[in-house]
């Protein structure tokens, strides 16, 4: 079983837009000439898009994350994201920390059943130890809610970063840490900041969007040294193929265990579930 906990879609009608967006953005910060040798998405970044490409590499079920950039953004994401729930497809709510609705946002989106959601600190310009960032984790907790965020650089925006694997440290000095997952293996191009902060701790990785940029060699002795109970199959799909980080997670050497539990055991585990036959 495979399951991808690092997902992105958008509404039909704004995708390609969207994506033209973000690709503009990785292209100012990396250049032309990076931009121009990567393959830098795979997929329409459509809920269609989704469900073809699981079927061609295997995934069988998708955590989709939102984003809102906007406070007034939050509610219509978040009905697009109730709307595309089903069987392969389980997508987190999403809240924008400055959103000053915030305590009645996440009560309804535990009572809608919303399993989690989802913070980017950098589109979302407010740092993950920020007073408004530590109430919504707290509250999150105490919901039964997940907080999925990005950590570390992006490759398409620019510094200051917001959610350093420092900064995550502060966050898990004031919460009990276990309901959170910091996507892509703890700070993306921050990983020997992650071996000093975070590994160890009670926090959950991902390992989305990070096969070409981390060596073998610290990949596995992150998943090894923070525990491979805690971490979680992602490939940012549609801006990894998640065919691509399966292959790097096998050539990795890990025990069958260690992998079964990546690819899906800590998923089904966290989200309450178990596998069927």
């Amino acid at each position: 079983m495979l399951i991808d906990f690092h997902t992105h879609i958008f509404p039909d009608k704004i995708a390609a837009r969207s994506v033209e967006i973000l690709l503009a953005g990785m292209r100012r910060e990396q250049g032309d000439a990076y931009c121009d040798s990567q393959t830098l998405i795979y997929r329409p970044a459509t809920l269609g898009g989704l469900l073809d490409s699981m079927a061609q590499t295997g995934v069988d079920r998708s955590i989709c994350l939102p984003i809102a950039t906007k406070p007034e953004q939050t509610e219509s994401i978040n009905r697009y994201a109730e709307s595309v729930q089903s069987e392969k497809v389980l997508s987190f709510g999403t809240l924008h920390p400055a959103d000053p609705d915030w305590d009645r946002v996440l009560g309804s989106l535990a009572e809608r059943g919303f399993r989690g959601i989802k913070l980017h600190p950098q589109f979302q310009l407010s740092d993950i130890d920020s007073p408004e960032c530590i109430r919504i984790i707290k509250k999150c907790a105490a919901l039964g809610l997940l907080v999925m965020f990005h950590a570390g650089a992006d490759i398409g925006l620019p510094p200051p970063l917001y959610a350093t694997p420092e900064k995550i440290s502060h966050v898990l000095a004031e919460t009990e840490g276990s309901n959170l997952i910091a996507a892509h293996l703890g700070g993306w191009d921050m990983w020997d900041d992650v071996e000093r902060y975070l590994v160890g701790t009670p926090i959950l990785f991902d390992t989305a969007f990070i096969w070409k940029f981390i060596s073998p060699a610290q990949c596995r002795r992150i998943i090894r040294t923070h525990g491979a109970e805690k971490i979680l199959f992602g490939s940012d799909s549609p801006w990894e193929d998640p065919a691509d980080t399966l292959r790097f997670l096998q050539s990795l050497g890990l025990t069958e265990q260690e992998t079964d539990l990546i690819t899906h055991e800590n998923a089904l585990r966290i989200l309450g579930e178990t596998e069927t036959a």
